[in-house]
């Protein structure tokens, strides 16, 4: 039975995700250093800054861990 509440959670998660990045398909453009910049929709500018701190996140979590040890 939890197997089955679980992916229903997953599916309403993903189906809340897509509409949210149908929504924000609009192009930005992000600068950076020596003029430099990249254009990409909203939604996936967001995915990958959202990903970069989960990433930096855990990485300082693992570290953390492993020198109370």
């Amino acid at each position: 039975m939890m197997n089955i509440i679980a992916w229903f959670l997953r599916i309403v998660v993903f189906v809340i995700l897509a509409v949210f990045a149908s929504k924000n398909a609009q192009p930005i453009e992000l600068f950076y250093y020596l003029d430099k910049s990249i254009e990409l929709p909203l939604s996936v500018a967001l995915l990958i800054f959202f990903a970069l701190g989960s990433l930096i996140a855990l990485i300082f979590v693992r570290c953390r861990c492993n020198t109370h040890k």
